[in-house]
């Protein structure tokens, strides 16, 4: 599997939208309810869809973040040989400061975990992927 970093990229080729998001200088993760690791909110990108409004759902969605800042950080890419017929797949990256929550989730995410220090990778649902999209936005300076 391959994971590569783009300053741009062309808004068709788009199909996910990635958050990381940190609330009161905690990260914050979600946990699915068919699921019993950690990851960061994030999903698939609707027909019609703007980027920025795919991550704006997935972040509600997942995490139930009324209140918050969003900020893009760059584009991705995911090559896996047994995924999306092997061929690159491409996504946007943002971070969110999240100020307030609803109180109740209506989504397929069980619960929302605010850790003071990253979960070990061992841990989260896509290993070999979200902590790369950590890595990069905080070597650009982001979180």
């Amino acid at each position: 599997m391959t994971v590569k970093f783009y300053d741009k990229i062309e808004d068709h080729l788009l199909k996910f939208a990635v958050i990381i998001a940190r609330s009161g200088g905690k990260w914050v993760f979600c946990r699915h309810r068919e699921r019993k690791t950690f990851e960061v909110p994030g999903g698939h990108r609707e027909e019609g869809e703007k980027i920025a409004d795919t991550a704006r759902r997935e972040l509600y969605e997942e995490t139930g973040a009324v209140k918050y800042s969003l900020t893009p950080v760059c584009f991705y890419s995911v090559t896996m040989p047994d995924k999306f017929d092997g061929k690159e797949t491409f996504g946007a990256l943002f971070y969110a400061e999240i100020d307030e929550f609803e109180s109740e989730l209506h989504s397929e995410i069980e619960r929302v975990f605010l850790f003071d220090e990253l979960p070990e990778s061992r841990d989260w649902t896509y290993p070999l992927i979200q902590p790369k999209l950590i890595e990069e936005a905080k070597r650009r300076g982001i979180c």
